[in-house]
């Protein structure tokens, strides 16, 4: 059983940054993929951005170039610093590890003003 505890979401205005952490504790063996996840209201959920334990990043190309994620695995955390936010990146944010299965974080709120 893998625990997810998020941080880092609020208001900001358009162009602005945030950082968002994640961090997990509990039974594993080992966490093969940490990344962010997104959902809009009315939206599907999507991947925001992935991260290896290798250090192998993908993004989604919305975010690419304002974007970055990041992770600690001795630490066993991610990041996912936010810069030149934009009005559609407002979404709750989700945190996401694969281990033998995904686990979810509870989500945290990231709205974006213009």
């Amino acid at each position: 059983q893998v625990q997810l505890v998020e941080s880092g979401g609020g208001l900001v205005q358009a162009g602005g940054s945030l950082r968002l952490s994640c961090a997990a504790s509990g039974r594993y063996f080992s966490i093969a993929i940490m990344a962010w996840f997104r959902q809009a209201p009315g939206k599907q959920r999507e991947m925001v951005a992935a991260i290896t334990a290798g250090g192998d990043t993908n993004y989604a190309d919305s975010v690419k170039g304002r974007f970055t994620i990041s992770r600690d695995n001795a630490k066993s955390t991610v990041s996912l610093q936010m810069n030149s936010l934009k009005p559609e990146d407002t979404a709750v944010y989700y945190c996401a590890v694969d281990t033998s299965r995904r686990y979810w974080g509870q989500g945290t709120q990231v709205t974006v003003s213009s």
